[in-house]
């Protein structure tokens, strides 16, 4: 309202002040007749003053109606109507497929044509745009928080880092181990991301944490999964699996692009690289390296204590 007032415009419910203005029989009037000289003056009064048209001021005295609204009940498709179901089916097999495989819209609209379809392109793109929010919609994911009781569960991640080891330019591959329940960290620091070294990891945190926990999560890293199927099922490697059961801990895979499965890591990857390898780390060598880090992580844990 006061945007339209500040640019000169009223709304219609200040035009309900003509029912004062205009006489009582005049109001009443439908397919009357026209409007007295002294009142098509008084009109054009009124559609200058409100800046509305004769058509609209008319209306507005002859119902007493202050707001007129035109809602269309259904959008008309006149063209892709007819190939709803069709376009239907091939934009739902088009989403099954894996994103290398997926065909695009133009794609779409071309096998569309090829069936018999004589519409436009663009008709088929805004049809195919309002399907995927609805489609979106109604298979929304859900993500429940997720909480751990003591000695549950862990999560493992790899990151890389970059430091200066004995004055040379290294990248080095760092694995991180973070208790879900208390969130203690484990980091330390390896020349290669390799299955020997995912074993000595957990070997060393274990060692540090003085326990297991009966769950570990991972992603589907090539050290740990062969293949990934649908759902929760893997086939893990036959040594990783060796190395669980030694262990005792069952091992759980992330689903792909679903970091926030295993948040708790993918936090500490940049807590620690922000306050652990920045600024760049100077060092003598891997055994250095680690040791400091060791040290880090008990310091950081003390000044962080678990919620």
């Amino acid at each position: 309202m006061q945007a339209n007032q500040a640019y000169g415009w009223r709304s219609l419910s200040s035009v309900s002040a003509l029912s004062v203005e205009a006489d009582a029989h005049s109001c009443s009037r439908v397919d009357g007749p026209p409007f007295p000289s002294d009142e098509v003056e008084r009109l054009q009064a009124i559609c200058r003053e409100f800046r509305l048209s004769r058509k609209v001021v008319r209306k507005v005295i002859r119902s007493e109606a202050t707001e007129f609204r035109y809602e269309r009940g259904r959008q008309p498709l006149p063209r892709i109507d007819p190939w709803r179901d069709r376009l239907d089916g091939l934009l739902l097999a088009n989403e099954g497929k894996p994103a290398r495989e997926r065909l695009t819209l133009i794609r779409i609209f071309e096998e569309l044509r090829g069936l018999g379809y004589q519409g436009g392109y663009d008709a088929v793109r805004r049809y195919a745009q309002k399907w995927c929010v609805e489609r979106g919609a109604a298979t929304a994911e859900a993500y429940v928080p997720l909480s751990f009781a003591p000695g549950e569960a862990y999560q493992f991640d790899w990151s890389h880092e970059v430091v200066l080891i004995n004055g040379t330019t290294i990248t080095v591959k760092v694995a991180h181990v973070r208790l879900c329940h208390s969130r203690m960290l484990f980091v330390r620091a390896y020349p290669r991301e390799t299955q020997e070294m995912v074993f000595d990891a957990h070997n060393r945190a274990f060692a540090f944490f003085k326990g297991t926990c009966t769950r570990g999560i991972y992603d589907n890293m090539k050290k740990a999964v062969d293949s990934v199927f649908i759902g929760k099922d893997r086939q893990y490697n036959r040594r990783f699996l060796r190395m669980c059961g030694h262990y005792l801990v069952d091992p759980v895979a992330c689903t792909p692009a679903a970091g926030w499965e295993k948040g708790q890591v993918e936090n500490q990857v940049g807590v620690v690289r922000e306050r652990f390898f920045t600024p760049r780390l100077r060092v003598a060598s891997y055994q250095e390296l680690n040791a400091w880090l060791l040290d880090r992580c008990v310091a950081y844990a003390k000044g962080a204590p678990a919620p």
